[in-house]
């Protein structure tokens, strides 16, 4: 243990000693870590918000061969039915209205519902900001999910506008709900009316179910009972929902991977390079470290531990940097009226220092075979 500690020590010496070098090669390893990271970010928020888990009961209602919200609309009586279908639990009517239904960077999301039913259908929400009993005196009032509120610099008592309408911040909120922190919740009958599609008609009605097992039972019962209606249903659970109906915006984000697997390449191309640099100056250094003792594994673990040392520092540089900048400018992407926010979690973080520490070490396995070939006595005359 002391002989690693003591190999260690040398090789962040001869990293020191070769400041500009180091330094280099550091902020080059940031940089791809700092595309990987961020490409890391945007699998994880999608893989959130689309892939099913056992505490899912949510369905979503939405208008037959419909996407976009300004396309769907359902009478809001619809409610009373499916509330009398075996299996539902709650039932709440959303109007939706986007400032933008194609693929976008900056969507502004407002979701109408009724003053009563908010707490009970999302009891999860809380609010970090202002505060919801002014939400309740305001007709105009609106409670803002944390990352749009610090996408657009607004906080409670503010006013702004958007796809033709105009409200008040009374509150700020969060909630484990990814989708809850990137929307504009506002009364039903206010929204309704500002954007002129009239009382009594909704975009959606979402709707919570006993038990996850009842999720295809009842998306199936509720279809069922407006099949031969005039304006049929199309219901889905939440997240099979978003993955459908932003299936442009997933498509775009999966062939993201591909950034990322560049980036991976192109970090441990300048470890392996920068390493080999240093294997090829340093000929005459590591044949007296041979003739003092020095067995050539260890001169390849002095190699492996710069390595280390490079991807390692690089790697936190990186993923620190894309961790701040994303958190800063709460990027959101956007489509069909949903909204995808691109935040690191610790599990991206961990991933991200993982990475670096792995591809340095892997990058310099070539090098440490080559310094340990290099015959003593021919590196002493060289």
């Amino acid at each position: 243990m002391r002989i690693l500690f003591n190999l260690l020590h040398l090789a962040w010496l001869q990293l020191v000693r070769h400041r500009m070098r180091s330094l280099l090669t550091v902020l080059g390893v940031a940089s791809g870590m700092f595309l990987f990271t961020s490409v890391e970010a945007l699998q994880r928020s999608l893989a959130v918000a689309t892939e099913m888990r056992a505490a899912d009961t949510t369905l979503v209602v939405y208008r037959e061969n419909r996407f976009c919200p300004a396309t769907s609309r359902l009478p809001e009586h619809y409610a009373e039915e499916i509330r009398r279908i075996e299996g539902v639990r709650d039932v709440i009517p959303i109007q939706v209205v986007v400032n933008n239904c194609g693929a976008s960077l900056d969507v502004i999301t407002f979701r109408g519902v009724p003053e009563a039913d908010l707490i009970s259908f999302a009891p999860e929400i809380e609010i970090i900001a202002g505060s919801r009993e002014d939400w309740f005196k305001r007709d105009d009032g609106a409670l803002l999910g944390e990352v749009f509120a610090r996408r657009r610099g607004l906080s409670p008592g503010d006013r702004f506008d958007a796809a033709g309408v105009t409200v008040t911040v009374s509150g700020i909120l969060r909630s484990p709900n990814v989708q809850d922190n990137n929307v504009a919740y506002v009364k039903l009958p206010f929204l309704q009316k500002s954007s002129r599609v009239g009382l009594g008609v909704v975009t959606q009605f979402n709707v919570r179910v006993s038990s996850a097992n009842d999720l295809e039972r009842v998306a199936a019962a509720i279809d069922e009972s407006f099949r031969s209606a005039q304006m049929p249903t199309n219901t889905k659970p939440e997240k099979a929902f978003f993955a459908e109906t932003a299936a442009e915006l997933v498509e775009l984000i999966r062939f993201t991977r591909w950034l990322g697997i560049g980036a991976v390449l192109a970090v441990a191309a300048l470890v392996a390079n920068a390493l080999l640099l240093v294997v090829r100056g340093r000929v005459k250094e590591n044949a007296v470290l041979r003739t003092l003792g020095y067995p050539g594994r260890a001169i390849a673990c002095l190699v492996v531990g710069e390595g280390c040392m490079l991807g390692l520092g690089g790697g936190l540089l990186g993923v620190l940097s894309a961790t701040v900048f994303l958190h800063w400018q709460s990027f959101t992407m956007g489509n069909e009226g949903q909204t995808l926010a691109i935040l690191p979690d610790f599990t991206v973080i961990l991933i991200g220092i993982g990475a670096g520490l792995l591809l340095g070490l892997l990058a310099s396995f070539w090098p440490a075979f080559q310094s340990m070939r290099q015959p003593i006595v021919r590196s002493l005359r060289s």
